[in-house]
This record gives C-alpha cells, sequence and structure tokens, in this order.
C-alpha cells in the first residue's frame, strides 16, 4: 500500500516537472518565433533628467552621484524578419537612443522610419543630428500628421533636412494605417493637446501577434472623444501619459499652460478593469519631479499595488 502511494506521488512529481518544462519551452517558442520587438528607449518627459535649473533632491542626486541619464520618452520596433528597424519620436537624447535600437550601425543604413507625435521640443528636436553638420543622413523617412508635415516643410532649420534629402518626408493621417511589412502596422490617433505646430497624435503598433498603444501626450482622458479604458482593452500593452502624480508637483506653474492627466486621475478612471486589464498599462513620459521614478516611494508602491506599472528604459515586448 505505501509503495503504490510512493509510485502514485512519484508520478504526479513527474508529471509537474514535464508540464513546467513544457510551459517554459512554449514561452521561449512564442518569443523565438515572435518577429516584431518594441523596446523602450526612454521613459522622462521633454526636459530630461537632470532638468535643466532644477536644484531639488530629484535632480540633484544625479548631478552629485553622476548617474547615467534617463532618455526622453520614446519607443523602437525592430522587425526582426525584415530586419528593419523604427523609432517614435527624434527626442534630444536620440544619439544614444539610436545605439540602444541599432548598435554603431549608420542610421541611414538602419533605421527605415521615425513616427513623431507631434511638435513640442521633446518629441522632434533631435531630428536636427540628422543634418550636414552631424550625421548628414540619406532620405531617413519621417512620418507625420499635415500640419506637422507643413511646419517641418516651411520652416528652418528644419526645412533645410529636406532640402539636403537628410530626411524624406511621408504625411499620414488620423486613425490611417501605416502598412510597413505584412507584419507591422502603425496607425495615428489624434489627441488633444497643445498643437501651437502640428496636431499631436498617439499610435497603435500591431504585429503579427499583439498591440501596443502609445499616448505619452493627451491633455486630459475626458477631453477625448474615445474612451481610453476600451483602448486599453483593445491592446495588448498601453504606454500611457504619466507625466504628473499629482497637483502637488506643480503648485509653481499654471496648469493650464502644461496640462497632462495626474497619475492618480488615470488609477481612479482605471479602477474597475479586471487585473489583466490594468497589467497592460504602463505610464511613461514622467517629469522630472514625479516621485514614481523612485521605486522607494509611497507614490510608485501606490501604482504597483494598484495592478499597473511603471515604463522602464530597456524594457523589451514581443508583438
Amino acid at each position: 500500500m505505501a509503495l503504490n502511494i510512493k509510485i502514485k506521488y512519484f508520478f504526479i512529481i513527474l508529471l509537474s516537472i514535464y508540464s513546467l518544462g513544457c510551459n517554459d519551452f512554449s514561452q521561449e517558442k512564442e518569443n523565438k518565433s515572435s518577429e516584431i520587438l518594441l523596446k523602450v528607449l526612454g521613459t522622462i518627459q521633454d526636459g530630461g533628467i537632470p532638468h535643466m535649473g532644477c536644484s531639488k533632491e530629484c535632480c540633484s542626486n544625479y548631478f552629485l552621484s553622476k548617474k547615467s541619464r534617463i532618455g526622453v520618452s520614446s519607443l523602437g520596433v525592430s522587425n526582426l524578419k525584415h530586419n528593419t528597424n523604427y523609432i517614435i519620436d527624434a527626442t534630444p537624447n536620440i544619439n544614444f537612443q539610436l545605439i540602444d535600437l541599432i548598435g554603431n550601425a549608420d542610421p541611414s543604413k538602419k533605421l527605415n522610419g521615425i513616427f513623431l507625435t507631434h511638435a513640442h521640443m521633446g518629441h522632434y528636436a533631435g531630428l536636427l543630428n540628422f543634418g550636414r553638420e552631424s550625421l548628414n543622413s540619406k532620405n531617413i523617412p519621417l512620418y507625420l500628421m499635415p500640419k506637422f508635415y507643413n511646419f517641418i516643410l516651411n520652416n528652418g532649420p528644419w526645412n533645410q533636412l529636406v532640402e539636403l534629402n537628410n530626411i524624406k518626408l511621408n504625411k499620414i493621417y488620423n486613425r490611417e494605417k501605416v502598412i510597413l511589412h505584412n507584419n507591422l502596422s502603425f496607425t495615428p490617433i489624434q489627441v488633444p493637446h497643445r498643437d501651437e505646430y502640428s496636431e499631436t497624435v498617439g499610435y497603435v503598433i500591431e504585429g503579427i501577434n499583439k498591440k501596443a498603444l502609445y499616448v505619452p501626450d493627451i491633455d486630459k482622458w475626458a477631453k477625448w472623444e474615445v474612451s481610453i479604458v476600451e483602448m486599453i482593452k483593445s491592446v495588448d500593452y498601453a504606454f500611457l501619459d504619466g507625466t504628473f502624480f499629482d497637483e502637488k508637483e506643480i503648485n509653481n506653474r499654471d496648469i493650464s499652460e502644461i496640462p497632462h492627466p495626474f497619475i492618480i486621475e488615470s488609477l481612479k478612471l482605471f479602477k474597475e478593469l479586471d487585473e489583466s486589464e490594468k497589467s497592460k498599462v504602463y505610464f511613461i513620459h514622467l517629469n522630472h519631479t514625479n516621485p514614481v521614478l523612485n521605486s522607494e516611494s509611497s507614490e510608485y508602491k501606490k501604482v504597483i499595488s494598484a495592478g499597473f506599472n511603471i515604463a522602464k528604459t530597456g524594457m523589451e515586448f514581443f508583438l
């Protein structure tokens, strides 16, 4: 009797080990078979960190310890099947962000497109690095909305990049899918934001298996005619505007000048999502004052305990 029980437990353990091994192998096989790799290249608001003129603890620690800078918000997308690479936004940190994406390769040969969200400094100022004073690139495709297209075409120094064939402009339109390959597409989705020189868009990046939503800048979720809750449900990953945690960070600024949804507002709006939906959300485009940048802070722990995530440079996702 005892021998039979021992034999029974032996086979149960053996079956469990086998099942675990199969699950691990299946996950590894899925990753290896995925053709689209999305990589977080930066997570900070336009001014970066350390932020110019900031003597607060959030920045002074970086000056004193000589920590590496954290790049301005950007995503890189690599098509592993077709050996092509794309970046969302040309930030002031695009030099080292491209190294993270394509190594030391010449962007003229290995960067197949730049998708711009809007004309605020942290999202397109890096284009200057493609001019003749720096890389002097050749016809790197630039994807942008009509108003932004005209702004680049008719204003210096940006139009010099066009005249010298450093970049090649491609006009895109709200909700019209840009098919790059049979396994990869980008769809711009217009959002309400301060549109002084251009429209503002987020992107849905779609691979063969999964989709990601990227909305780094928006005034307020309630101002958008689209339900952000339903958008989260429709994708597998959602990288969303988390610029400020709450109003305490900007008590020296008029919020109407720099409107963004506070993270605490988003937590309240998203609270009815089930756990699997909450886990899709990664807050990004974080102001240098945002306490969630400190993983030991109560604010960071509040976001994580609520089931959400904070985007970090170097994170990778297969689509």
